[in-house]
């Protein structure tokens, strides 16, 4: 009981809690995290596979906007993250996928089929 008291009053002492937010959140970030945050899904982009290269480790993609880069809608090419992403897909599939720059180049960091 006492220790409960004493570990409350600190709490409330450093803003209630927030610091400690804080470092679980540094904490996930470090290590990856151990879920997708609620709206994940939100920031994937729509397109249709058109071509897949397996031995440049690229796919061709017609894509709806991406948002999270400000780019309008357009046929473009990606690099693929992983090469067995490569495997997943066909030309004339429908995804769902998320881009990032990786080292300087527009890389496929996730992709799922569309529903």
């Amino acid at each position: 009981m006492k220790k409960t008291l004493i570990t409350t009053a600190l709490l409330a002492l450093l803003g209630g809690g927030a610091p400690l937010a804080f470092a679980q959140a540094d904490h996930d970030a470090h290590h990856g995290g151990a879920s997708a945050p609620a709206d994940a899904n939100a920031k994937l982009a729509e397109g249709t596979v058109k071509k897949i290269d397996k031995s440049a480790g690229k796919l061709t993609i017609a894509h709806g906007p991406l948002e999270s880069l400000g780019m309008p809608a357009m046929t473009m090419v990606f690099r693929a993250a992983e090469p067995g992403m490569l495997d997943q897909v066909k030309a004339g599939d429908k995804i769902r996928f998320a881009v990032e720059k990786v080292g300087g180049a527009l890389t496929v960091t996730s992709l799922e089929p569309a529903q």
